[in-house]
């Protein structure tokens, strides 16, 4: 099982150009069934989209429905438990929520999470493919 940060879900739904190989590898030897993706990401998907900071190729709604039924892709719940990991991470100066949240359901679920977020893969509290 691998989490993905929200960009390169994104990336990966739109044909995977600015993912690194390391990212793609490890997309592939989780398609089945192992490639989590957050609510919080779909959130923050409708929510850049609804800025005009994100262009899709259909409504978001659309969008998150037709990149949620993609083969492999499995939904991580966000849990309580989730919630209170992400305001209890340690030594962690990132502020952006939907990255705590992120973080928080990596550690939880024990999994790496796919990123090119600098202050994440230098956070040594959570496994990363950058």
């Amino acid at each position: 099982m691998i989490l993905l940060d929200t960009h390169i879900w994104v990336f990966w739904m739109n044909g995977g150009s600015g993912i690194s190989p390391e990212q793609a590898r490890a997309i592939d030897e989780n398609a089945d069934g192992g490639i989590g993706i957050s609510p919080i990401s779909c959130w923050e998907v409708a929510l850049l989209a609804s800025r005009g900071r994100l262009a899709l190729k259909s409504d978001a709604s659309e969008w998150i429905q037709t990149a949620l039924s993609h083969p492999g892709v499995v939904i991580k719940q966000l849990t309580p438990r989730i919630a209170v990991e992400s305001t209890r991470l340690p030594d962690l100066e990132h502020r952006d929520p939907a990255d705590r949240f992120l973080i928080a359901t990596s550690r939880i679920h024990d999994c790496p999470l796919l990123t090119h977020d600098r202050v994440i893969l230098n956070y040594k509290h959570v496994r990363t493919i950058g």
